[in-house]
């Protein structure tokens, strides 16, 4: 019994020995622990320029665990929601986002925040932008077009002198049509399926949201028409009245609806 006592302590031993040497050697398998703060950073960078932003990503997380507090935790925080946006994680980047904006409301950096805020969400309406064509689009599909231009919008206006502020603008010009011309094709849809109240309602709300864009053209007729077929007479004389004022040389009136041109959305460059 004695010796079976003795030779279950001993094992006891080597295993907890071997235990330790593995923790230690993951410990010390870590090249990272002897690095800078800017060595650590500059490599988080190299590894997002190259493409590689899962890799670039952990560093810079392994950069704010290592120093909670001060500038280098609220740039990496700053990068690591780059870094998810040019991953094409949206989710994740604006969850990066707003956690920095909750944290540091007044940061100096707060304008480039913003704006990438909108960079994220640019790219998602693209995304259904590009996915125009025969389906029942609802109001949800436009809701990244709209945070992406309150976000453009908060840039332009809180922060006027900011190197990003000319861009945000011309991104805001941008989405305005594209967000006019969503409008528009889903009051196409409803009345291409003879949906004419729900026609009506959505060309509405595009004349009355983007009274600029030119797909307000679009809008008047497709509200003419419905009006039409659900025999208003003067609602839809009303709606002739200003297209042809706004629209005078309005080809809708001699040709009618176009045949829808998936293409429409590329214009962004």
């Amino acid at each position: 019994m004695s010796a079976m006592i003795l030779f279950s302590r001993r094992l006891a031993v080597v295993i907890a020995a071997m235990v330790l040497t593995a923790c230690n050697t993951a410990r010390t398998s870590d090249e990272t622990l002897s690095w800078t703060p800017e060595k650590l950073y500059a490599d988080a960078r190299d590894e997002i320029t190259s493409g590689r932003y899962d890799a670039g990503i952990k560093l810079l997380e392994t950069l704010e665990s290592r120093y909670p507090f001060g500038r280098w935790a609220q740039q990496a925080q700053i990068d690591i929601a780059y870094a998810h946006y040019r991953a094409g994680e949206r989710a994740q980047a604006l969850a990066a986002i707003e956690r920095f904006l909750k944290l540091y409301p007044n940061h100096e950096s707060l304008d480039y925040v913003y704006y990438l805020k909108g960079l994220v969400n640019f790219n998602e309406q693209q995304g259904w932008l590009s996915r125009f064509g025969g389906q029942d689009l609802s109001e949800r599909d436009l809701d990244a077009a709209r945070e992406s231009f309150d976000a453009f919008k908060l840039v332009v206006t809180r922060f006027p002198e900011s190197k990003y502020a000319n861009d945000a603008e011309a991104r805001m010009k941008f989405l305005v049509n594209a967000m006019a011309s969503g409008e528009v094709h889903i009051a196409r849809y409803y009345f291409t399926r003879n949906a004419f109240l729900a026609a009506a309602n959505r060309a509405q709300a595009a004349i009355r949201k983007y009274p600029q864009a030119p797909a307000v053209e679009e809008a008047l007729y497709i509200l003419m028409r419905s009006y039409a077929q659900l025999g208003l007479e003067e609602q839809r004389s009303d709606a002739e009245r200003v297209l042809k004022a706004n629209f005078p040389d309005s080809q809708l009136m001699v040709r009618g609806l176009p045949i829808e041109n998936k293409r429409w959305w590329q214009v962004w460059r």
